[in-house]
């Protein structure tokens, strides 16, 4: 587990950040009355975590490969930092549905419902913490890894 100690801490800083960003929804109202706004601003949060795993790299780099880095061990280390975070995924869900916007999937199927984008039951069906906790999921690993990839190219050491 040592070997990846890097990866874990991390993740932690991952998922605090995440959490964070999303009491920052709920205050800014993204979670309440301007929630059909939430989708588009939270992609900003790409911005974000480009920047924990780019953190994260060098901080391999530097502490564990001593400054000597290839795209594969960087891309390794991206891709168990995304599995890390992947694991966390349904307690920081759980964390924000029951804790920091218990009323958010009530809201959300209200509003899909009164732009008859779906029928209650269909909303009802796609906005619940289940199906955020699968999707959140495999997305966090998903597109982790592919961040992982594209961040190996820009952390790698020139000459390895």
């Amino acid at each position: 587990m040592k070997k990846f100690a890097i990866e874990f801490k991390w993740a932690v800083i991952f998922i605090i950040t995440s959490l964070a960003w999303t009491i920052f929804e709920k205050q800014m109202g993204w979670h309440d009355g301007k929630i059909e706004m939430q989708q588009i601003y939270t992609m900003l949060f790409g911005i974000v975590a480009i920047i924990l795993y780019v953190l994260a790299l060098l901080d391999k780099k530097k502490n564990f490969f001593n400054g000597i880095m290839d795209w594969k061990q960087g891309f390794l280390s991206g891709s168990i930092l995304s599995l890390f975070v992947a694991l966390m995924i349904p307690l920081t869900q759980y964390i924000t549905f029951t804790v920091i916007s218990p009323e958010y999937f009530d809201k959300l199927i209200a509003l899909t419902v009164a732009n008859k984008k779906m029928t209650l039951e269909a909303a009802q069906n796609y906005f619940n913490i289940n199906n955020y906790i699968y999707s959140s999921t495999f997305s966090a690993l998903s597109s982790g890894i592919v961040t992982a990839a594209i961040v190996s190219l820009f952390t790698k050491s020139k000459k390895v």
